[in-house]
């Protein structure tokens, strides 16, 4: 072939092209061989065109396309021909065309593929699979794969139109550094020795958190960063080592324009990317309301099913299971006034639910160390039968008024003395029928909500201390000022979290800017002036020379694409992430390196296997 060098992709030849001589390249999808007939499926990232060798090609070209196998990588030369109206392909973008091949030329071979690259699946429909270490063993032929191609490149249109948004909004784009001081900040730090300093060592930031504040001492006024960070903390499905988050900075600023900045950047890139609506405000609801009603600080709203209050089942009957959850609301950390005993109401479906299945429910309330599942049933007569039921007999008119249930619906209940511990439980449940029962609304795809107010501190029974719920530059809420030493469980924080179908997908802050309401923080959770000086004492000490007020949020990039691609996993969305134990089957890393490059960085390695 004198010119190899395509003149379109494999995905945007149509029937207005037809009569064209074309040059195409990419790798074999697939081919047929009807004897004296091949059709090659070729595939690139734009597309699949369907290629013909028949009569008109020459007997080199027939040998060559009869020889080859998936994933060859080739170019064809051809012309573009109308499909007879019989074979039009009404799923694939060029199904009324293919390519009449006049010449081939390989530019490589394959050898046999570990998995198919091609879609497997079962009956039902679903996808199969290959096992996950071996998809990131050969991670770059799982990414041939369509729904990896599309994932990524979502990625790069949601980071494009992050930067557009923000750019037109005044925000700067600038990098942090990423060799940077150790400071505590909940994960473990990932080290990196110095070569030149013996004994001492860089982290890798966890977060860009005390540089995007300096920046913003600094006079900047809004920053933005696609940052890396990085958290030496077990993984799971929506968390790895190292993770890119939309880092985001304001001064001047106060809770309500972070908010509404923050809305209107997803707002862009739903409909840039997928021209998606989403609403022009999205849901507020206090961090006690979210866990009263949903049993859990990122609900999953694209369904209702609320939970409720449940104590007036405490005096009806002679039940003490509910007596403990009645009586002690609150009592655990003494900011809440709500009560340990919720109560769930599963619309219409008492008679498909066997106790086999509330037993599974029960299994996933005592996950969450709920003492147990209480349950009944309405049935169709109106009447309690089942579980709790012999305790509330003739008592249906009431329980059903209160709680709202009809007939066929089944009750659920958690009862504990710690009401969080309840509510924790109880939401887990309403999760999982959630999944089971599929109550999605279908015309909620995306659900955003704010969870605010959150409590500043909590108290840690182990060590019988304070410590805050997020960081330690978090700014209390203005009212509590005066009663941050005296009352700390009562104080609530100026933060946010952003929360997507079920996920934590964004938390932020208004800061301190302080130094002496920072020195109280730092006291109230046990941080003598000596350590805080040691870990901290450059951001506060930028503080005494005029630091603004200022606030941010940082949205997690690979939860926000798992979510927008409806994947379970943040591995589906990153090219080359690391597996559930933080290694990578591809290059085999973490790896053991050369006894002179830990000399160099004056390292014994003590482990005798080593």
């Amino acid at each position: 072939m004198e010119n190899t060098k395509r003149t379109v992709t494999c995905g945007e030849l149509t029937k207005a092209d037809v009569g064209k001589k074309v040059v195409l390249n990419g790798w074999v999808s697939r081919t047929r061989d009807l004897g004296g007939l091949v059709f090659i499926r070729l595939r690139d990232r734009y597309g699949i065109t369907q290629v013909m060798v028949g009569d008109k090609a020459s007997d080199k070209v027939k040998e060559i396309a009869s020889s080859l196998k998936s994933e060859y990588c080739i170019a064809v030369e051809g012309v573009v021909a109308a499909r007879a109206e019989k074979d039009i392909n009404k799923d694939m973008a060029t199904g009324e065309i293919e390519v009449e091949a006049t010449d081939i030329e390989i530019f490589t071979t394959s050898q046999e593929l570990p998995f198919s690259i091609e879609e497997v699946r079962q009956k039902d429909g679903t996808i199969v699979l290959p096992n996950e270490d071996l998809r990131l063993k050969y991670r770059y032929l799982d990414l041939r794969r369509d729904p990896m191609q599309q994932n990524i490149i979502l990625r790069s249109q949601v980071t494009f139109a992050t930067r557009e948004y923000l750019t037109s909004k005044g925000f700067l784009e600038i990098e942090t550094p990423t060799f940077i001081k150790s400071t505590p900040e909940g994960a473990r730090d990932y080290l990196v020795p110095s070569r030149v300093h013996p004994g001492k060592f860089y982290s890798l930031p966890q977060s860009p958190q005390l540089y995007k504040q300096l920046l913003m001492v600094s006079g900047f006024d809004k920053y933005f960063q696609i940052a890396r960070c990085y958290r030496d903390e077990d993984a799971r499905g929506d968390r790895q080592p190292e993770f890119t988050q939309i880092d985001m900075e304001m001064s001047f600023t106060n809770r309500e324009e972070v908010l509404s900045t923050t809305e209107g950047m997803m707002q862009y890139i739903f409909k840039k990317t997928m021209n998606y609506d989403l609403p022009a405000k999205f849901d507020r609801i206090s961090w006690e309301d979210a866990f009263d009603f949903y049993g859990s600080d990122k609900p999953d709203l694209r369904f209702d099913m609320k939970m409720q209050d449940a104590t007036f089942m405490a005096d009806l009957a002679d039940f003490n299971a509910f007596k403990a959850g009645a009586a002690n609301a609150g009592r655990h950390i003494q900011r809440h006034k709500r009560s340990g005993l919720k109560a769930l109401v599963v619309k219409n479906v008492a008679d498909k639910y066997s106790r086999k299945q509330v037993e599974a429910l029960e299994a996933v309330a005592k996950t969450y160390k709920a003492k147990g599942l209480a349950w009944m049933k309405v049935n169709a007569e109106g009447v309690f039968e089942g579980g709790i039921s012999k305790f509330y007999a003739g008592k249906e008119a009431e329980v059903c008024a209160k709680l709202g249930a009809e007939k066929n619906d089944l009750l659920l209940f958690v009862s504990d003395e710690n009401w969080q511990l309840a509510c924790t439980a109880l939401g887990a449940v309403r999760k999982q029928l959630g999944k089971d029962l599929n109550l999605y609304n279908p015309n909620d795809e995306f659900h955003f909500a704010w969870i605010i107010d959150f409590p500043y501190f909590a108290f840690n029974e182990e060590t019988q201390s304070w410590e805050t719920e997020h960081h330690m530059f978090t700014l209390p809420q203005k009212q509590y000022w005066d009663t941050l030493e005296s009352d700390p469980g009562a104080v609530k924080g100026d933060l946010y979290d952003l929360v997507l179908n079920g996920y934590e997908l964004a938390s932020g802050s208004m800061r301190i800017n302080d130094p002496a309401l920072q020195q109280r923080i730092f006291k109230i959770v046990g941080y003598s002036e000596e350590r805080a000086q040691k870990a901290f004492g450059f951001l506060v000490q930028a503080f005494k020379f005029g630091a603004p007020p200022h606030g941010g949020i940082a949205p997690g990039l690979d939860r926000l694409i798992m979510l927008m691609r409806h994947e379970e996993s943040i591995h589906e969305v990153i090219a080359f992430p690391k597996n559930n134990l933080a290694a990578s089957p591809m290059d085999e890393c973490p790896s053991v390196v050369d006894q002179q490059q830990l000399k160099d960085l004056h390292i014994v390695v003590t482990d005798p296997e080593l």
